[in-house]
């Protein structure tokens, strides 16, 4: 059985549904501190054929909270505004008007904390691409806080009866392959490929979020693009 864990990130970008699609079972990391300046509240689109960075608003975020604490600012502004942004930015993409949906009913949810709000929206996209990974809040099963880095990975394994482990490429540091091996648990690290197609953009730029890759593909050839990736044993 395959297991992957990562935290909670807002409409993140292909390489992370690579990841859900590749696993059996992944879990959201919910429990654990709070990453400044990462991915759980923020993301990029193409606006005018550039980058551009969006950001949901947080009541007292801190790197001292667990990401399950933390609040949204729960306010129509800003989600307003975002909507508008994504709108103007895709109106005339070919898969436009199913994903803005989605998105609308993820952003208009009854949602307060940003923990809850990412998994919603990791569960919408992979209802919509057909993944069927179970999906796990780490907060709502394991109870293994007082465990820290690998020992708290590899204790989740166990109490999954996982025999894999499958971790992003940029982890490769992080976790000793002789401590996983002796818990007979194989570990393996996904890089993602870039596989361009077209969108509103000169040149393609890639990673961007999920929902430039939904408006410009449908969900058959997203398919194909979740399997654009290798697995490399440490």
């Amino acid at each position: 059985m395959k297991i992957a864990i990562m935290q909670p990130y807002f409409l993140p970008y292909i390489g992370y549904f690579q990841l859900i699609n590749a696993v059996d079972k992944f879990v959201i990391y919910d429990d654990v501190n709070f990453i400044n300046k990462g991915w759980i509240n923020r993301n990029n689109i193409l606006v005018n054929g550039k980058k551009h960075l969006f950001q949901i608003p947080l009541r007292e975020a801190s790197q001292n909270k667990l990401i399950k604490e933390i609040y949204i600012i729960n306010e129509t502004k800003w989600k307003t505004n975002l909507l508008k942004t994504i709108e103007q930015a895709y109106k005339k993409s070919p898969h436009y008007k199913s994903v803005c949906e989605m998105i609308h009913a993820i952003l208009l949810s009854d949602k307060t904390k940003i923990a809850e709000l990412n998994v919603l929206s990791v569960q919408m996209i992979c209802n919509y691409l057909k993944i069927e990974t179970e999906i796990i809040s780490s907060s709502e099963r394991y109870h293994n806080k007082h465990l820290k880095g690998q020992e708290r990975i590899l204790d989740i394994c166990e109490q999954e009866g996982a025999d894999t482990y499958i971790n992003p490429i940029g982890g490769t540091d992080l976790y000793d392959t002789l401590h996983f091996k002796n818990k007979k648990i194989e570990l393996y690290f996904i890089e993602s490929i870039s596989k361009p197609y077209k969108h509103n953009a000169n040149d393609f730029i890639p990673w961007l979020s999920i929902v430039d890759v939904m408006m410009n593909n449908s969900p058959d050839e997203i398919s194909e693009q979740l399997n654009s990736y290798q697995l490399i044993k440490n």
